[in-house]
């Protein structure tokens, strides 16, 4: 019987090993899975940062070489709006006139 509990312990070492070496197999894979995964996600960051800093830049040569037509509208406004709306000196002409009014009366 000597004979076959050596076997048996044997075989139950090899057996051990054999188990072990699967999980340590399995770990490895696991984590080279969970590392592509990782790096999935990284590619797609790095693609959405590329793509956001693209469009900033065409957003700013865009801002930098569109002519600026409301500055133009601007000046223009302002100019008509002071001809336009000058009541204080007309009031104080029409003060004057009824002043020397009655002055001559």
């Amino acid at each position: 019987m000597d004979r076959f509990s050596n076997i048996s312990k044997d075989a139950m070492a090899k057996f051990e090993e054999i188990a072990n070496a699967t999980r340590l197999s399995d770990l490895i894979h696991r984590q080279e899975e969970e590392e592509k995964q990782k790096n999935r996600i990284l590619w797609i960051f790095a693609l959405v940062g590329a793509a956001a800093a693209v469009a900033a830049i065409a957003y700013a040569v865009y801002r930098f070489l569109e002519p600026d037509y409301l500055d133009d509208y601007d000046e223009d406004y302002d100019d008509d709006a002071d001809d336009e709306f000058d009541y204080d000196d007309d009031d104080t002409d029409a003060d004057d006139k009824d002043d020397s009014k009655k002055e001559d009366q």
